[in-house]
């Protein structure tokens, strides 16, 4: 089997890691802040989130003109610290909880996939981590 490349993204949060776990896992709180551009947006979001259960966020062109789910089955979960999926095309992503002086580090990593580029790839999933990032910031 071919090795997939890793991509990490991360992000610093002004915010206590309870917070930032809340907003990162409620659905709730995913759709206003999870897409990567402001002419997309998350119409719904599922998240059962313990080990084996199924998380799924529908992303959607706001111009109605491209949409899909982005889903996946969490492999482990360890509250406030880490989470690790294995989305529906079988790639994982962790991401990464460290909180220091009630700043929160957020860092996830996955593998990318081969249709678009890497970089690409990582500059969209770095951009809804700032829009995460935006978005917990205002919440607080």
């Amino acid at each position: 089997m071919e090795q997939k490349e890793r991509i990490t993204v991360e992000v610093q949060v002004n915010a206590p890691v309870e917070q930032v776990w809340k907003y990162w896992n409620t659905p709730n709180d995913i759709i206003q802040w999870n897409s990567a551009d402001p002419s997309w947006h998350s119409p719904s979001s599922e998240n059962d989130l313990r080990v084996g259960g199924k998380f799924k966020h529908r992303m959607e062109a706001k111009d109605g003109s491209f949409g899909f789910d982005f889903e996946g089955v969490y492999d482990k979960i360890i509250p406030n610290r880490e989470i690790t999926y294995t989305m529906g095309d079988g790639r994982r992503s962790t991401t990464l909880f460290t909180e220091k002086e009630g700043v929160t580090h957020v860092e996830t990593t996955f593998d990318a996939e081969s249709e678009n580029p890497v970089e690409f790839q990582k500059q969209g999933w770095q951009a809804i981590l700032n829009s995460f990032v935006r978005y917990a910031e205002a919440s607080k």
